[in-house]
């Protein structure tokens, strides 16, 4: 048993990123079609201040958003919202802290933005961790399933009926949540999503990878069923030059360095598939889809399951108090 809960996500997790590599070698990052000015619209973006986060908050103010920057680093988010507004675009960036390993912190985020009465076109989550030892967050998850996937489940969820106001034919409010290749070696754990019994930190994250892309497309065939103008879309940034990897065991980040800077993608690189989700005229209306270097993929047979997506939803409400 340990050798499947332990040794096979290891192998199963580099496998997938061999793969991205070698895809990488071959194919340059697709260009970011010219999108559409979004001036008077609102966004959220996760993990904002720093790498693909802050390229993908930049990239939007300068289409004329505003943009909540959120996270859990102030002095970070300040300096983000300076260089934003420095770039001189037509939108504006504001700094809110958030702490996504506190359901307590995502609550008072939430009403604290309600209370602002603005609209929301555009929630990109985005803040994640990945390969960190075995650590849980303040509510007892396990870090890697409470911050990428279970504090931005309850994010969504709080801030839904301002996405679905917002929203008009035509004009959807746009929901992205950031995936990842990994997603395709994830196991949903369903008698133990905490991992406690065997820990593995390779398995516990494209657990929490494959989490996002159940998680995608169950919500859109909710709204879909319910006729709300909100689509939702995953999305896979390839493998980018960012602090994710700063959890590799010593070897592997001394491979890594020298790879990175030929193989791997920029963050504005890796930026650019969450733009096309967010604001491309060709995703309008478009929603359920797995994007990659610019294209819809198929996502992991496991992800399709509907049983799974329920049970993952209804487990999810019932962790975080929904």
């Amino acid at each position: 048993m340990w050798l499947f809960e332990v040794l096979v996500p290891l192998v199963r997790l580099y496998f997938c990123g061999a793969r991205v590599l070698f895809y990488q070698m071959f194919n340059r990052s697709f260009k970011l079609p010219v999108l559409p000015k979004q001036n008077g619209r609102v966004a959220i973006v996760t993990g904002g201040t720093r790498g693909m986060g802050f390229e993908t908050a930049r990239h939007l103010a300068r289409l004329g958003m505003h943009v909540f920057i959120v996270g859990n680093e102030r002095a970070e988010g300040a300096e983000a919202v300076k260089k934003i507004h420095e770039d001189g675009g037509e939108g504006k960036a504001e700094y809110i802290y958030v702490d996504l390993t506190s359901l307590k912190s995502v609550r008072q985020f939430a009403q604290k933005f309600k209370e602002r009465g603005l609209p929301l076109h555009l929630l990109v989550n985005n803040a994640g961790t990945m390969l960190v030892p075995e650590l849980q967050t303040e509510d007892g998850f396990e870090f890697h399933f409470g911050l990428n996937y279970l504090g931005h489940f309850l994010l969504t969820n709080l801030l839904l009926d301002i996405l679905k106001r917002s929203g008009k034919p035509g004009r959807c409010s746009r929901i992205v949540n950031m995936s990842s290749a990994t997603h395709y070696a994830g196991i949903i754990n369903t008698e133990d999503l905490n991992r406690r019994k065997y820990y593995s930190s390779h398995g516990a994250y494209a657990q929490s990878k494959l989490a996002l892309v159940l998680f995608t497309y169950f919500l859109q065939e909710q709204l879909t069923a319910g006729g709300y103008h909100v689509i939702v879309n995953a999305v896979d940034p390839g493998m980018v030059d960012t602090a994710l990897y700063d959890n590799l065991w010593t070897l592997a980040q001394m491979l890594k360095k020298p790879v990175a800077k030929i193989l791997f993608r920029t963050p504005a690189e890796g930026a650019s598939i969450a733009l096309l989700a967010a604001a491309a005229s060709e995703m309008e209306g478009v929603g359920a889809c797995y994007l990659y270097n610019g294209e819809k993929r198929p996502s992991a047979s496991a992800s399709y399951d509907a049983e799974l997506q329920s049970w993952l939803w209804k487990k999810s409400c019932e962790l975080v108090g929904l």
